[in-house]
């Protein structure tokens, strides 16, 4: 007994009957639907097994109780899935209607065979007594057919192929060649042929007629006429042919510009190779220039559009003509209006696609490790680069010189004269006549080099000069009868207006232009 705070003596404890006796078990809980008591079992096991961790990672901690934990779990998965591997025996199940061998029969006759056993479809009957076999088989009156000849195939083979026989071949041979020789045919042009009825059994059919385009502006009909014989027959096209004028501004790119201006890809291709030979597309072009370039043009009464060489091409700046070149001689050859002129100085051009590595003047040289005059530029550039003549001129060295390796010297005349060393290959021999931007070599590292580069250098009157800035006389290469010519050339191609090829062609239509009708075609054609 414990004693209170007075001092005195505490009364005994005293207990209710409800504290004294254990509670009983509520209905409630005794009575709980079995959802409930296994949905609690549940619970508690997915907590379980949340804190347990059943199926830990079996790469770390091996050997440990969670391992071996883990590893039970895995090979008791493994028995499981073994132990409900589901059996693959062939069950059987009866027809859905018995077939006889009627029906069989039947439903095969509506089926497709595969093609290995010939794709038949259908019901065969066999021939009966009234059926009597053909003593020969009908051939159809004419066969119309299109014939190409290929590349590297001649007239004569592509017309036996076709079927006909030598003798028609001699005479369609001997008709082409009154117009050009056979040889000339385009590969890829299409024969339109119609073969008649044969003389005799296995002869060859006779050809009744044979028509194809044999140029731009010329159609060809060999027709077979009422006494057999063949005759040609000429069907001449109306061709334009004025040039093609585009013009534009230059913009942001030369090339787009160009295309949006409707330039076929070539004629840009061809025009841009001409102006850099004399301007620098990076520095020497403005987005404010016009471009200018006219090619040659056909067009035919058939609609066909046949675009051909780049006739001039043309850059202005503030409505000044900066630079005009003009197709001229026989070799095609791109001359500038200013080379008929008086003679001029020009400064040259790079001779390599590279950078400078090392200038003209003194210099300790990497490989002899001495103060020295290097008498030229060196231009660093990838092993096999094509080194360019920056200028017209002669070969009058071509071969191995000391130091320089593969080298090339090009006398210019006016006592100018290049040197090309370290060149992996050269592509010129000596007393050859080289024209500007020619090719003459490839970069190396022949001779005292530490690398792939090209040494440039320049001589006046035989002594080193600084190729930097160097020029060439550029005296006129058109003069005489010839530049008057020149002249009126270029005044004439100047006077046509941008898009004036473009303008609407009449068709015409052609003599042999195919009937309308299928009983047209039927009737006899008329020699012309």
């Amino acid at each position: 007994m414990d004693e209170d705070h007075g001092g005195g003596r505490a009364n005994p404890a005293a207990l209710s009957r409800a504290q004294a006796m254990p509670a009983e078990p509520s209905a409630q809980t005794v009575h709980r639907p079995l959802a409930q008591r296994v949905t609690a079992q549940l619970q508690r096991f997915e907590a379980w097994c949340h804190h347990v961790d059943i199926a830990p990672d079996l790469a770390c901690d091996i050997g440990s109780r969670k391992w071996l934990r883990g590893m039970a779990t895995f090979l008791a998965l493994s028995a499981s899935a073994l132990a409900l591997w589901p059996d693959f025996s062939a069950v059987e199940a009866a027809t859905a209607m018995t077939v006889k061998r009627r029906e069989r029969e039947e439903f095969r006759s509506q089926s497709i065979a595969p093609l290995a056993l010939g794709g038949d479809s259908g019901r065969h009957m066999g021939a009966s007594p009234m059926v009597h076999p053909l003593a020969a088989v009908p051939e159809r009156p004419t066969v119309e057919l299109v014939s190409t000849l290929g590349q590297g195939d001649s007239f004569g083979r592509m017309l036996e192929r076709a079927g006909l026989g030598a003798g028609d071949i001699s005479q369609v041979t001997r008709l082409v060649q009154q117009v050009l020789p056979p040889s000339d045919i385009t590969s890829g042009t299409q024969f339109d042929i119609t073969l008649g009825q044969r003389s005799a059994p296995n002869a060859p059919r006779e050809l009744g007629s044979l028509d194809f385009r044999a140029r731009f502006d010329l159609d060809l009909s060999i027709e077979r006429g009422e006494g057999g014989s063949l005759a040609l027959v000429r069907h001449p096209i109306a061709v334009d042919q004025t040039p093609l004028r585009i013009r534009g501004t230059v913009g942001s790119s030369l090339y787009r510009s160009a295309r949006n201006a409707g330039a076929p890809i070539g004629a840009i291709q061809s025009y841009l190779r001409a102006i850099d030979k004399s301007l620098s597309l990076e520095d020497d072009l403005t987005a404010g220039d016009e471009f200018d370039l006219i090619v040659a043009y056909k067009r035919s009464a058939k609609g066909e559009r046949q675009v051909g060489d780049l006739l001039y091409a043309g850059i202005e700046r503030g409505g000044k003509p900066r630079l005009q070149l003009l197709r001229w001689g026989k070799d095609g050859q791109m001359f500038a209006a200013s080379s008929i002129g008086q003679p001029r100085a020009v400064p040259v051009g790079q001779p390599v696609a590279g950078r400078i590595t090392s200038h003209y003047g003194m210099r300790r040289h990497p490989i002899l490790g001495y103060s020295r005059m290097h008498a030229g530029i060196d231009f660093g550039a990838s092993y096999g680069s094509p080194i360019y003549a920056v200028a017209d001129g002669t070969v009058t060295f071509s071969g191995r010189h000391g130091g320089h390796g593969n080298y090339v010297r090009l006398l210019h005349g006016g006592g100018l004269a290049t040197g090309y060393g370290h060149m992996s290959r050269i592509a010129v021999s000596n007393g050859t006549h080289v024209r500007a931007g020619q090719v003459i070599g490839y970069v190396g590292s022949t001779g005292l080099s530490t690398g792939p580069h090209l040494h440039f250098e320049a001589y006046r009157s035989g002594r080193t000069i600084n190729p930097a800035g160097i020029s060439v006389v550029s005296r006129p290469q058109i003069d005489g009868k010839e530049r008057d010519a020149f002249k009126a050339r270029m005044n004439a191609l100047l006077t046509v207006q941008p898009g004036e090829a473009l303008g609407s062609l009449t068709p015409v239509q052609s003599d042999h232009a195919q009937a309308a009708r299928e009983i047209d075609r039927l009737a006899p054609k008329k020699i012309g």
